[in-house]
């Protein structure tokens, strides 16, 4: 399998030097970054399973490269390589995450070395498996966009209505970033949501369903519940709409993963508050999460529904496995 090397240095020479001392018997894709800022673009695309990275470099210096890391949780295993070799730049280092210092000039024993550290290497294997990248992240993301497909038709079919539906995102999220993914929710308009837990084969999170309030009338009108009293409608409406997408959609995305996910008992998880509210009110349930967000309408209709599947970050790198797995497929 191969794996990707970036080399992170402001000078050309120390890349070049690195990169002639990397061994030419082994599976290896490289990268190159002039500075902290191109370093970590690399990353977020997934160049660099294993970094070398200098310390003191223009616009951005290794240690705000291994602290932004840390802090937004980047798959990556870091090797400094530096000519700065005081004990305290070694310490403060390592102390931020980084697994080996090597001193410069770089000697192609040294790289070799670091390359067949099992220590390292268990590392390297750890991040594969953890890693959620751009190629994770589009696999995932078109298998709930066919997951979603089957949930619409359903519904379009029980509403006799043409339902819209745009393209999932899918993104590694913390908890309070997830009202900013939420699309075609007005800072003055309130919501109300379903909450459904999930798990299967380790795999665990919850489906959300988040209806602008100003959908529910329609929604109302549309399966003919207007019978019922105004909240217990609302509440019916709500109920029955989200274990329909939810049941639907977790059963496409189960059948493409071969998982069979056991859901449990939907429950309101709030009713006519403003979206921030909603999430600062269950902040504790949720921490840093791979988060699927659909939005689904009706065509002509005022009728706005958001999907959000969060999955425990414990539940990433098994996801990771599958969809490496359907990848390899031929």
């Amino acid at each position: 399998m191969t794996t990707q090397i970036l080399i992170c240095d402001d000078s050309s020479f120390a890349r070049k030097q690195i990169a002639r001392s990397l061994p030419t018997d082994r599976d290896l894709e490289i990268a190159y970054a002039r500075n902290g800022v191109e370093g970590l673009e690399a990353l977020r695309a997934g160049k660099g399973e294993l970094l070398f990275l200098d310390l003191n470099m223009p616009e951005m210096d290794g240690y705000q490269v291994l602290q932004t890391i840390r802090e937004q949780n980047i798959h990556t295993a870091v090797v400094v390589v530096s000519g700065d070799v005081q004990a305290e730049a070694q310490q403060r280092a390592r102390s931020l995450g980084a697994l080996e210092f090597i001193r410069k000039p770089v000697r192609p024993e040294a790289i070799q070395h670091i390359l067949d550290d099992p220590r390292i290497r268990a590392h390297l294997e750890a991040r594969k498996d953890a890693a959620f990248g751009p190629q994770q992240r589009d696999a995932f993301q078109e298998i709930t966009n066919i997951a979603m497909g089957q949930a619409a038709a359903m519904l379009a079919e029980v509403l006799g209505e043409f339902v819209i539906m745009p393209i999932p995102n899918v993104n590694m999220l913390e908890v309070s970033e997830l009202a900013m993914t939420l699309t075609n929710v007005a800072e003055d308009e309130s919501v109300s949501a379903v909450c459904q837990g999930f798990m299967g084969d380790r795999i665990t999170g919850e489906a959300l369903v988040i209806f602008n309030d100003s959908s529910i009338a329609d929604m109302r009108h549309l399966l003919q519940y207007e019978e019922i009293g105004s909240n217990n409608g609302d509440v019916e409406v709500l109920m029955d709409v989200s274990s329909m997408l939810c049941g639907a959609c977790l059963k496409g995305i189960s059948d493409q993963l071969d998982v069979n996910f056991s859901q449990g008992h939907p429950g309101i998880l709030g009713q006519h508050i403003k979206i921030d509210r909603l999430f600062e009110q269950n902040h504790k349930k949720w921490k840093k999460t791979l988060a699927v967000e659909m939005v689904i309408s009706i065509e002509n209709r005022n009728i706005h529904c958001h999907i959000l599947l969060l999955f425990t970050e414990d539940s990433v790198p098994r996801l990771a496995k599958l969809l490496s797995f359907l990848d390899e497929q031929p």
